[in-house]
């Protein structure tokens, strides 16, 4: 009796972990619209691997960072919230220094992310996951050095955080069961195993194939009892532009192309490992881009070999434009996600906390994921009402604000609100972007009863503290929304 009790107890067990997908998100860094060879027939770097999932699942053709830039983007992310609620209100988080008692530093920064605030991993972990990082936090945490110890804050390429230093706050504090990775671009050389410093690199170019092979061992280590999340923010293409001795000339255009080569076999080094455990069925995976292409690609020298990393949108990396924050968005779900499918939907990264609920059917706090609207319905073939899917925001590196209501964009500001130059010099912008996704046609003048409804609509939506119906949330500080323009800060990070 006993017995048949304890089969029939594994039997419902696996049961319940059949029927949850595991869930794998894969965001590489700043890597353009027109970086995947699948947004952009033309192009001259070629993704396969990437291309795979929108030949085998859904490719989303007006998908949107929650930002132009790194942290914020991320926070978004993991917690369906848009990060100019929170304290960082420009920019990304910088590293800091701070003398303790005992005469030991630390360095880093508090982390963004509250620790009362759900997040991805956090919801998928109450619901039975393994959840794993492997990859690029940026996100805040500080490092706990020895007396004594030092850190150069030019260690890029030089020194690296010492072996054995202490990580505070990191991302097995907000939810994580595992973490392997670094902090942001200017810690490359740095590898951190759950909250400790574990190893140097020789040369940063050592970390993708880290990430890479890390995260497929990640992979064969799990069984199907389990459901996993296994969240990889790559740190490529994102700068110092640094393409391994092997992937070297392989674009016969620059480095940077040559990274976003080697990108793209990492990801595919991922979806082997899936394929070859047997889980390619019962895994949805997602790849995405944190921001458009950064200027550090040397842009003019990919443009003049016939390769446009925004496939035509306007801007690059850190602007308001939609060369900033349009992004590649691909879903792959078999049996479950028609092969093939292209949809049109404007969507957001903010999205992945719900969709993860709706996947599970389980219900969010009322004051989580007040930004984030789920997606499964998109994925399933169906359209979302517009009383699901009210709005998206999107913000500039200087914290500027536009809103995004259907075909129509507003920008509350003059010119790019970023690094890119140009634009007509008027107070705010108005581009409908069915008829005019270059934004080369202003109609701020025009339309000025329909810029006033959508200014509005902005206001409202900032200052609600959410934009999904039947949320309740509130910023951490005041959001101004016409911000002075700052000075341009290092292209970094």
């Amino acid at each position: 009796m006993k017995y048949s009790l304890f089969i029939l107890l594994i039997s419902a067990t696996a049961l319940a972990a059949s029927w949850k997908p595991n869930i794998v998100f894969i965001m590489s860094d700043d890597q353009g619209y027109g970086d995947v060879s699948c947004y952009a027939e033309d192009a001259k770097i070629k993704t396969p691997a990437i291309d795979s999932l929108a030949a085998e699942g859904m490719r989303f053709t007006d998908a949107h960072s929650a930002s132009s830039v790194c942290t914020p983007t991320r926070y978004g992310v993991l917690t369906g919230r848009y990060p100019w609620r929170t304290r960082l209100q420009s920019f990304v988080l910088q590293t800091k220094e701070t003398k303790r008692a005992d005469g030991s530093l630390k360095v880093g920064t508090d982390p963004l992310i509250e620790k009362e605030v759900l997040t991805v991993p956090g919801f998928l972990k109450q619901h039975g996951y393994n959840t794993a990082m492997v990859g690029k936090w940026h996100l805040g945490f500080q490092y706990r050095l020895a007396k004594g110890k030092k850190i150069d804050k030019n260690h890029q390429l030089k020194n690296a955080v010492p072996v054995g230093t202490k990580v505070i706050d990191g991302p097995i504090e907000r939810g994580f069961d595992h973490f392997w990775g670094f902090h942001h671009a200017g810690e490359m050389r740095t590898w951190i195993e759950q909250d400790v410093v574990t190893e140097n690199f020789d040369h940063p170019s050592q970390m993708l194939n880290r990430i890479a092979e890390t995260s497929v061992q990640y992979i064969k280590s799990q069984t199907k009892q389990v459901p996993f999340f296994l969240y990889v923010p790559l740190n490529s293409p994102h700068g110092p532009t640094v393409p391994s001795q092997a992937w070297k000339g392989k674009s016969d255009i620059n480095p940077y192309a040559d990274f976003v080569m080697e990108t793209d076999d990492a990801v595919g080094r991922i979806l082997q490992a899936l394929d070859e455990k047997g889980m390619k069925d019962n895994t949805i995976v997602f790849f995405t881009t944190d921001n458009g292409c950064s200027p550090h690609a040397n842009i003019p020298q990919l443009l003049k070999a016939g390769h446009d990393p925004s496939a035509g949108l306007r801007g690059t990396k850190a602007d308001i434009w939609e060369g900033g924050h349009r992004v590649p968005y691909l879903v792959r779900w078999p049996e479950n996600i028609q092969a093939g499918a292209v949809s049109s939907e404007p969507i957001c990264h903010n999205n992945l906390l719900a969709t993860c609920a709706a996947l599970l059917d389980q219900p969010l706090p009322v004051d989580a994921g007040v930004d984030s609207f789920s997606i499964l319905p998109v994925l399933k073939g169906e359209k979302l009402s517009a009383a699901t899917h009210p709005v998206i925001i999107h913000a500039s590196v200087q914290g500027m604000f536009a809103i995004r209501q259907g075909d129509w964009k507003y920008i509350a500001c003059k010119n790019s609100g970023g690094w890119s130059r140009g634009g007509d010099n008027k107070p705010a912008q108005l581009y409908h972007m069915k008829k005019a996704v270059d934004e080369q046609v202003n109609l701020i003048d025009s339309m000025p009863e329909k810029a006033k409804a959508l200014r509005a609509l902005l206001e409202k939506s900032v200052g609600d503290g959410f934009t999904v119906p039947g949320k309740k949330g509130r910023n951490d500080v005041e959001v101004v929304i016409d911000k002075k323009t700052k000075k341009k800060r290092k292209k970094q990070k």
